[in-house]
């Protein structure tokens, strides 16, 4: 692992959204998804939801399963955090969600998936919810496959569809709908954009 640890900001939010593990440029951007995968990610929420990525950032809590930059794999690509990186994550993923008590989580790809529930196929995964206890807490668990381009899987049959139910999941979630009403209904003082008025 690569320091420094990459962290989404502190948002008080019942959406937890949890990434595998930053890549190379975000600890440079100083936040998640703040590359080629983000963009994708950004786009489908904005689409879905129709959040730009200030305001799903603004609304949603970003956590990951490993907080560093795991370094390049012999290939070339990101490598994947071995399972004792991951343990050694693991506490802080757990204390979110004590202290957040989110009505609702969000993992992103593979890696992520596996922390909530077992995984071998994302077809059986994706475009589904499931109700998860981990930390003491109860809350449902909408997964989106990883937006990396490295992937064909959401951009063809039956990855394309399966995600498409599954933003429609997360647009039709309670805990999302408040975070669109926030957007057309500002908070008492400040605009839609979290200005002062």
């Amino acid at each position: 692992m690569q320091p420094p640890p990459v962290s989404g900001g502190a948002i008080v939010s019942r959406v937890l959204l949890v990434g595998q593990a930053p890549g190379v440029r975000e600890p440079v951007a100083g936040k998640p998804f703040a590359w080629t995968a983000g963009k994708t990610l950004f786009r489908w929420f904005e689409e879905a939801l129709g959040l730009t990525e200030s305001e799903v950032r603004a609304r949603i809590y970003f956590a990951a399963v490993c907080r560093c930059f795991p370094g390049k794999a012999p290939g070339g690509s990101d490598r994947v955090p071995n399972p004792q990186e991951i343990a050694n994550c693991s506490s802080w993923l757990e204390r979110e969600i004590e202290i957040l008590r989110p009505r609702l989580v969000i993992p992103v790809g593979k890696l992520a998936i596996a922390q909530f529930i077992p995984i071998e196929k994302l077809e059986a995964t994706i475009g589904r919810s499931f109700r998860v206890r981990r930390a003491g807490r109860s809350f449902d668990l909408i997964p989106l496959p990883h937006p990396s381009g490295a992937s064909p899987w959401p951009r063809i049959p039956p990855g394309r569809n399966l995600l498409y139910q599954a933003l429609g999941l997360l647009r039709a979630h309670p805990a999302l709908t408040g975070a669109v009403a926030a957007r057309i209904m500002p908070i008492e003082g400040k605009t839609a954009d979290g200005n002062e008025r």
